[in-house]
Formats: structure tokens, sequence, C-alpha cells
């Protein structure tokens, strides 16, 4: 045998395994490298800066006039480029190329209706509002990640579309993101949630169905009014309402497949005003969650059917009223399978393979549903709790806290997931018939 018959076969069998084995170091310096500059006292004094701002700022939906303008500030400085308004209040930002492929990142922006009662430095400054859901750190982990991205923009192999989502909370911000067709051609989207119960440094997800659809529902339930006394004379609207509440518990328990989760809840019962007057009408409104499309429609037809037979029962009229502007259905949250195994892969080589976990679906709803609707998406959750005896508040409750510390990770996640899929997509093709907004 000639040397060089020896030589061809390991030369060939190197090739191969420097082809297969060197992207995934590349992959992991890189998002090794992004974490330590997230790390670094400067980009983390920078985020916290930002986040304690929006913190004492907080903004209803569509109302993100002040945070938009931090973000649009920072934006500035970074020397980043970016679309305003888009959905109102919402920013879009775009790094790298300028040219396809497309892939996003999202971050929603406003606060909630509640009285912060955490007593600390940065409490809020607008009495009733609150970010008791974590959106303020969102959108600082996103503007960490987009001083990161700008700093190795060499690396990206595409553009990078920067979401700043106004009206999360019940708003549809999402849809009105979509619809503004900015986002058209984008081949992925992420985006991430905050949680307190999860341990500070690791993730949570699933592939497949993760979040619940959800919808809202509000009934107003007529009768006569009259004295308490003498409720011959009256049609008890009240007495028909709680017949609706108890009624409509029936559908899950007794109607739907135990195996496939659903929720029916009644957070909302207004009537009368006094100890000794029947009134003349009730309003009663709730949420109602489901996993499949199907199983939602058909909650959704039984919750009018029950409320309107129950209130004709007690000789009471029922209009109900479900979807509007302000709180539009939202569809099930499904994360992209392909995109699983994906984020699995980038997750464990910056967090380690121990921290990645993956979690049982939630009955919670996120609009971010609406992206995977037209886009190939991931969410995920990012855990933030700290190393102590102390049980953390849950988001939406005036107790909620954020650790700080979560930032740096959040920021990491961000852009090490971009450029690796950009990374991944190097070799796809443009089909020259692909359409392209200015700003993609």
């Amino acid at each position: 045998m000639s040397l060089f018959s020896s030589v061809v076969p390991i030369f060939v069998v190197f090739s191969l395994f420097q082809h297969q084995f060197i992207p995934q170091i590349r992959a992991f310096d890189v998002s090794q490298q992004f974490l330590e500059t997230a790390k670094s006292d400067e980009v983390f004094e920078w985020m916290i800066g930002i986040r304690r701002r929006i913190h004492e700022h907080p903004e209803l939906g569509y109302e993100e006039f002040e945070t938009s303008r931090v973000i649009r500030d920072e934006l500035d400085k970074l020397g980043i480029r970016y679309e305003f308004p888009v959905a109102v209040t919402g920013v879009v930002g775009f790094i790298g190329s300028g040219e396809p492929p497309f892939v996003a990142i999202r971050a929603d922006m406003d606060a909630l209706l509640m009285q912060e009662m955490v007593e600390w430095e940065h409490k809020s400054k607008v009495p009733g509002k609150m970010h008791a859901c974590g959106h303020d750190a969102h959108v600082t982990m996103l503007l960490g990640a987009a001083k990161i991205l700008k700093d190795h923009s060499h690396l990206l192999k595409g553009t990078v579309v920067l979401v700043f989502q106004p009206a999360e909370e019940g708003g549809g911000g999402a849809i009105q993101v979509v619809d503004s067709g900015i986002l058209e051609n984008v081949k992925a989207i992420f985006g991430l949630h905050v949680s307190p119960a999860l341990p500070l440094g690791q993730v949570s997800s699933r592939s497949g169905t993760l979040l619940a659809g959800s919808g809202f529902f509000e009934a107003v339930i007529t009768g006569k009014g009259g004295h308490a006394a003498i409720p011959q004379h009256s049609i008890d609207p009240i007495l028909a309402a709680s017949n609706v509440v108890v009624s409509l518990q029936h559908l899950v328990s007794r109607e739907a497949d135990p195996l496939d989760s659903q929720v029916v809840t009644v957070a909302k019962f207004q009537g009368g005003g006094a100890f000794n007057v029947i009134p003349d009408s009730v309003t009663i409104g709730g949420t109602f969650r489901a996993f499949s499309k199907e199983s939602f429609i058909q909650l959704k037809q039984r919750i009018e059917e029950v409320i309107i037979g129950q209130a004709t029962v007690q000789r009471c009229n029922a209009t109900v009223e479900f979807s509007s502007k302000d709180k539009p259905f939202f569809p099930a949250t499904i994360n992209d399978n392909k995109l699983h195994e994906f984020f699995q892969n980038v997750a464990g080589n910056i967090l380690g393979p121990t921290n990645v976990k993956t979690m049982l679906p939630l009955m919670g709803s996120e609009d971010f549903s609406v992206y995977q609707e037209v886009i190939p998406g991931y969410f995920y959750f990012l855990g933030m709790k700290a190393e102590s005896n102390k049980k953390p508040a849950s988001v939406h409750s005036p107790f909620f806290e954020v650790n700080e510390d979560i930032l740096p990770f959040g920021a990491a996640m961000h852009a090490s997931l971009v450029v690796n899929y950009l990374t991944e997509l190097q070799g796809s093709e443009t089909h020259p018939n692909e359409k392209h907004h200015d700003e993609l």
C-alpha cells in the first residue's frame, strides 16, 4: 500500500470530523462569549439602569410612549436602524446585512393596572400601574441583546429583527405588528418570559403546545328590579346569574374530555348596590382556555348556550359578547418542532445541558402565538429564582419582583439564538420572486 492511499482515508475522515464538529465548537465559544459580555460590569450596570427607568414609569397597552422613547434613545446611541411607530407605540429595529435571511426576537412592553406593593428605591412612580409581569426586564434583555449583536455584527449571516411590541396584556399588540406587514419574509421568531419559580440560569419549554388559547366573555343578564322583601314582584337576575356561574363549571367537569385540558373561569360579577334592592341586571364576565382550536370553538359555543339557557329558565334575558378590539382571542402557543431541537442545542451550549428543562403545558396564554400562526416560532421561560428560602411572588402580583441577575442570561440567550440560527441558514437560497420590504 502506498503512503498516499493510506493518507487519503485519514484526510477524508478528518474533513468529515471538522465539518460536523467545528460549527458546534464555534457555537459554544460564541454563546459563552456573549454571556461573558452580558455579565461584564459595563453591560450589566447599563441594563440595570434601563430596567429601573422603565419600571419607574409603567405604561398600559398602546400607551407605552415613554417606554418607546427609552428604546429609541438607546437604539440611536447604538447606531441601530429602526421603524417607528409600529402598532401605535411599537419599535422594530434591524441589525446585520439588511438582506435575507431574517430572524426576529420579540419583547413586550406594557405594564398592568395594579398598585405596586414592593417598597424599594425604584418603585413605580405612577399610581395604580406596575410592571408586575416582567415586561420591563423583557425590554431590557432585548436591548442588551441588541448591544451584543451590534458589537458582533460581523457574525450575522443575514438580518436580526428586534420587535419591541406593545399591548401584550390582552390588547392584541402582536396582531397589529403582524398586520403591519413588517415581519414579512421573517424565517423564525423567538420570545421569552421571566419565570419567578424557575432557578436562575435555567430555561424551560417544550415542543408543540406550550400555552393555551384564550378568550374573554361578558354577559348582561336582565330581569326586573324591585324590593328585596317582595321578590315575587321582581325577576331576580342575581339568582339567574348565580345559576349561570354554577352551570358553566359543568362544561369542563361534565362535557370536556378529561385528557383535553380546558378552563372556564367567571372572574367578574357585578350587580346591585343596596342590601334591600333587587337590581334590574347583572353583568358577569370571565375567561376560557383550551389547547386545541376545536375545543376552543366548542367551549365558546357552549358558554353562550348555557348563559342564555339558564337566564331563560329564571325568566331573564341575556346577551353575550366575546372578542372585542381591546380583548381579542389568542390561539394556543405552539412551538415549532425543529426550532425546539435547535433551541435545546443553543441553550445547552450557553447554560449547560442540565439547565435546559422540559415543562408541561400551562393554561396561561400569550399573544406570541399570533406570530406562530404565520411564522415558525419558539417561546420559552427563563428562570430568575435566587438561591434562598424566600418564596417569590408570582407574575401579576403586586409583590412581584425581578431578580436583575436574570438580565445577562436573557440578553445572551437572545443573541446566541439568532446568531446560530442565521449561521445555520447561511447556505439557504433566497428565491428571486420573494417580496421584500425596504426595511427588510
